[in-house]
């Protein structure tokens, strides 16, 4: 694997601007083949491996969650741990409006709009996190609690087994 080539993205600028260290990981991407595909191809645990989803509530206001790889949202318990009435996966054009990236792609380091950040509290227990990093077939290694500091997430539970 090659990191000398690892494209420019607004992703990648978010993080150097913060001062965030990460490893980039090109892989080849397939289409609806999702992190299960990411952590074959950079050979780790799909645990490890952060879905970055982009949602909206019920005033069509767009937020984010990051979830482990392997798990799926419960959005009933986001929206009642977020003071939320609802909330629901936005449809793929307008997460792409919402974030500038396209889906399959998306980061949540350097959004074309600042949203809510929600995270899944046990990634904050992994040692080091594969993120995207702005474009499909293209993941950064952070440590998680870099998140924390340049995402200021709110911590939920909200994790169900896939």
């Amino acid at each position: 694997m090659k990191t000398e080539h690892a494209p420019e993205t607004p992703a990648t600028l978010f993080l150097r601007q913060h001062g965030i260290a990460h490893s980039n990981h090109l892989y080849a991407y397939e289409e609806h083949g999702g992190t299960r595909v990411s952590a074959r191809e950079l050979n780790v645990d799909e645990h490890a491996v952060v879905k970055t989803l982009v949602m909206e509530d019920e005033n069509r206001k767009p937020l984010i969650v990051l979830m482990h790889g392997d798990r799926k949202v419960s959005t009933k318990e986001l929206a009642r741990q977020s003071g939320r009435k609802k909330i629901e996966p936005c449809k793929p054009e307008t997460a792409n409006r919402h974030t500038g990236f396209l889906v399959g792609g998306t980061s949540p380091f350097g959004t074309r709009k600042a949203m809510p950040v929600f995270i899944e509290k046990s990634i904050l227990d992994l040692p080091l996190i594969y993120i995207n990093g702005g474009r499909r077939g293209f993941l950064v290694g952070v440590h998680p609690h870099d998140l924390l500091r340049a995402l200021a997430p709110t911590v939920v539970e909200v994790a169900l087994k896939e």
